[in-house]
C-alpha cells in the first residue's frame, strides 16, 4: 500500500480539496493500493474544510463534509511514501522534518517547474474555482505516475 500525503498550510483548502480529488480519481480508475491523505503545516486540528472548498467540490460531485484538518507531525511524515506540498513553504517543513527525496512540490512532481498552488483561503468562489482547476490539472499526472489512467 502506497501512501500520498497532501501537505498545505491550514489543511482547509488546497491540500483537502487535492486529497478527495485524487482519491475520486483513484476510485474512478480502480487503483486500490494507495492510500491518500493530508495535513497542513499550521492546521488548526479539527477544522473541517473551508466553505469555498466545500462548496467548489461539492459542484463537481465531490463531498468533503467529513474533511477534518490535521497538523502536520514528524510521525505523518515518516508513514508517506510520497509528500506532495502546495508550496515551498511547506516543502521546507516535510524536508525539516525528514521527508528527504519523498517530498515534492506537486507542480514540480506534475513536470511544472514554477507552478505553487496559490492559496484561496478568503477569497470568493472564483478563487476556490481556479484551485480547483490547477488541481484539476495536476492530479492527472499524479495519478498516471500512481500507475492509474489519469
Amino acid at each position: 500500500m502506497k501512501r500520498i500525503l497532501f501537505v498545505c498550510s491550514g489543511n482547509t483548502c488546497r491540500s483537502p480539496m487535492a486529497e478527495a480529488m485524487l482519491r475520486h480519481a483513484l476510485e474512478a480508475t480502480g487503483v486500490r493500493d494507495v492510500t491518500v491523505e493530508s495535513a497542513g503545516i499550521g492546521a488548526w486540528e479539527g477544522s473541517a474544510a473551508s466553505e469555498g472548498a466545500y462548496l467548489v467540490l461539492l459542484e463537481k460531485g465531490i463531498d468533503l463534509s467529513t474533511h477534518r484538518a490535521r497538523l502536520l507531525t514528524p510521525e505523518l511524515v515518516a508513514q508517506a511514501d510520497l509528500l506532495l506540498t502546495m508550496g515551498r513553504v511547506q516543502l521546507g517543513r516535510v524536508r525539516e522534518l525528514g521527508a528527504g527525496a519523498r517530498a515534492h512540490l506537486l507542480g514540480e512532481y506534475a513536470g511544472r517547474e514554477t507552478d505553487e498552488i496559490a492559496d484561496p483561503y478568503g477569497g470568493d468562489l472564483d478563487a476556490y474555482r481556479e484551485t480547483y482547476r490547477q488541481l484539476a490539472e495536476l492530479l492527472p499526472v499524479v495519478l498516471r505516475r500512481l500507475g492509474g489512467e489519469g
